[in-house]
Formats: C-alpha cells, structure tokens, sequence
C-alpha cells in the first residue's frame, strides 16, 4: 500500500509559478511510475505528466510541453511538478499517482493504483 500526500498548490495570476509536490509513504515509493492528473469543474480527470520509476523518462501532454517540468527525489520519495506561465485554463484540482512497481511510464489513468487527495490550482486572469 501507497499513501500519497500532495502539497503547494494555491491561488496564482497568470504567468505565475506553482511547485506542487506529492510525497509517497508506505511501502518504498521509488520503484513506482508517478504521474500527475488534473480534473477542472465539469471536466473530465486528464493527464498532465508521468516520470518513470528510475526519473529517466518523462512524458507530458501537449497542452503542458514547455510550460510544466516533473522530477522526482528518490531518496526522499516526493515527486514534483513546476508549473510556469500558468493560464486560466490551468486551474483545476491536481492529483498525485502511482503506477504498477517497476512498470512502464504511462499516460493512462487506469494504469495507475494509487491516488492522492488532490490540491487546488487557481490561476486568475
């Protein structure tokens, strides 16, 4: 079992900067894929990036390349997301996940197991 806490989100004007951090406890977090998701009012939950169990893949949706980097700290078993030129657009409840160990970095929702309770991005215009 994965327990997952997410941390930094918070009320930003556009062009400004969030780092949102998730940390794993439980059962050792660093063979695990993680990703970030995000779900806006009267959306559907959609990803944002995964970073592989070993930090040396990453992989993102369009709509953050360029804009949004994740990394991960193995030894302290947190996962980052840094968010820059935040838009509008941006603002939704942002979810920290875990993958099957050791598996493959994926941008599917249900290939991941363990959830974390969210944190508020608002991003004013």
């Amino acid at each position: 079992q994965v327990q997952l806490v997410e941390s930094g989100g918070g009320l930003v004007q556009a062009g400004g900067s969030l780092r949102l951090s998730c940390a794993a406890s439980g059962r050792s977090g660093s063979i695990y894929p993680m990703g970030w998701f995000r779900q806006a009012p009267g959306k559907e939950r959609e990803f944002v990036a995964a970073i592989s169990w070993s930090g040396s893949l990453t992989y993102y949706a369009d709509f953050v390349k360029g804009r949004f980097t994740i990394s991960r700290d193995n030894a302290k078993n947190t996962v980052y997301l840094q968010m820059n030129s935040l838009k509008s657009e941006d603002t939704a409840v942002y979810y920290c996940a875990a993958g099957r160990p050791l598996s493959r970095v994926t941008n599917r929702s249900r290939d991941y197991d363990y959830w974390g309770q969210g944190t508020q991005v608002t991003v004013s215009s």
